[in-house]
């Protein structure tokens, strides 16, 4: 196999060992029974279980940044730009591979390595926020950057409460409650000309 489709392959069983076991628990035999592969293999592409941890970690952060800048691009209509965020935030926590867990729920976040990387979720998406923020209500920067930074807050734990609470709320629905509150606060911030 390909040096890079073994990789994903690698990444793609790490990151069932992980959600199902957590950081801890889960042991590099595991990971590489569940690939088909033998230990030496996946020591070829990752030295230790941290390194292939931050990997996956590395995977998982790019795509909620991603998805989030993917939001706020979407539209020049700030209602619109609540509602896609969040959405992005729901859409991530509902994907059924479970990454979000390794972001949101890492039972390794004494590492300092894995705080970085959990932190950077929270401080680009909110970066991203920040401008828009900015930029249209003339807010300086650590006003705005506040406000940004709350509104990530809202998106990633009301997502990971909706994904575990059995109130039958279907992701629309929770994605119209939630976008909904957030709007009515940060459209009181008026616009500049």
């Amino acid at each position: 196999m390909p040096r890079r489709e073994r990789r994903a392959q690698l990444l793609s069983s790490a990151l069932e060992v992980f959600v199902a076991q957590g950081y801890h628990a889960a042991a590099m035999d595991d990971i590489a029974e569940r690939a088909g592969v033998s230990k030496p293999v996946l020591y070829q592409h990752f030295p230790g279980k941290l390194e292939l941890y931050l990997a996956l970690l590395d995977r998982a952060c790019d795509e909620i940044i991603a998805n989030c800048r993917a939001a706020l691009e979407s539209t020049h209509d700030n209602k619109q730009r609540v509602e896609a965020t969040m959405d992005a935030f729901f859409g991530y926590v509902a994907h059924d591979a479970g990454a979000f867990r390794l972001v949101f729920e890492s039972d390794l976040t004494s590492e300092p390595a894995v705080r970085d990387h959990v932190d950077r979720v929270t401080n680009e998406c909110a970066s991203l926020i920040t401008e828009v923020i900015r930029e249209d209500t003339g807010l300086p920067e650590p006003a705005s950057r506040l406000l940004a930074v709350s509104l990530v807050g809202i998106g990633q734990v009301s997502a990971r409460y909706w994904l575990t609470d059995d109130g039958g709320l279907s992701r629309e629905q929770a994605v119209q409650l939630v976008s909904g509150l957030a709007w009515r606060g940060i459209r009181g911030y008026p616009l500049t000309d």
